[in-house]
């Protein structure tokens, strides 16, 4: 009955490459206003497509026109997005066998994280109840090596316990951020990039570390402000609000998975 549809193994990758390239560009967008102009431009593509089926020469024209000459218009408005987007390639860690299955779990039934988002949560807030700050990052998808070799390496199990006593003012380990990969902090004492990016005066360098860190890689960071206590949630560049601790939970949780 499909005789006359030609189905390579070349079409088969054709289709993945696609569905991948499709999948970084939705999580790079994800939760930003830039996802509603991509849906826009998606309209736009479809609209002239259907113009052009239906031989009406002049609008197709016209949106034709205006697809090509937004190109470069799409490279300044998306400047940060693509920037992003190329690190985020050009730091994914392909050689582990399970960030390589991170990359392209949405063609899987079951990967899941192995991050206790529940642990980091409970900890921030005794922390947060001493005032203690506290800087964690939780690596997702792109590798962290070139930050944890400016630290302490570690290979020590995520619990309560050594997250409060690593950051304990008079513990030599609590300067700097600390990393966790899946349920394993692997490094202390690490120097995070610091954002340029112009935030409210009363948060100050571990918030301005955490910008940084999210704003070159698609790490998360959950932060404690020495100074008030306060517990921030950090991702792609900026704030995450939360109302309390369950949404706080339900967000961290999402993000890791």
């Amino acid at each position: 009955m499909f005789d006359f549809i030609e189905f390579s193994l070349l079409d088969v990758l054709d289709i993945l490459l696609v569905a991948i390239l499709l999948y970084y560009i939705y999580k790079l967008l994800k939760g930003t206003v830039a996802i509603n102009i991509v849906i826009g431009i998606a309209l736009i593509f479809v609209i002239w497509k259907i113009t052009q089926a239906l031989k009406m020469e002049m609008l197709s024209g016209i949106l034709g026109y205006l697809l090509s000459g937004g190109v470069i218009a799409l490279i300044i408005v998306f400047q940060q997005e693509i920037r992003k987007f190329l690190l985020m390639i050009g730091t994914t860690n392909f050689t582990n066998k399970r960030n390589f299955l991170k990359q392209i779990k949405f063609l899987q039934s079951e990967i899941g994280s192995e991050v206790d988002t529940e642990i980091i949560v409970e900890a921030c807030k005794n922390l947060a109840k001493t005032k203690t700050g506290a800087l964690i990052v939780i690596e997702r998808t792109n590798s962290l090596d070139f930050l944890i070799n400016s630290g302490d390496r570690m290979n020590a199990l995520v619990n309560d316990a050594i997250l409060q006593s690593i950051f304990y003012k008079n513990s030599p380990l609590h300067d700097g951020a600390l990393i966790i990969r899946d349920k394993f902090i692997v490094a202390t004492r690490v120097i995070l990039p610091i954002s340029d990016s112009t935030i409210p005066s009363r948060f100050g360098l571990r918030h301005r570390a955490a910008i940084g860190v999210t704003e070159r890689t698609d790490a998360i960071c959950i932060l404690v402000s020495e100074e008030t206590g306060e517990i921030s949630y950090i991702k792609d560049g900026g704030f995450v609000l939360f109302s309390d601790e369950a949404d706080l939970m339900e967000k961290f949780r999402n993000d890791v998975i």
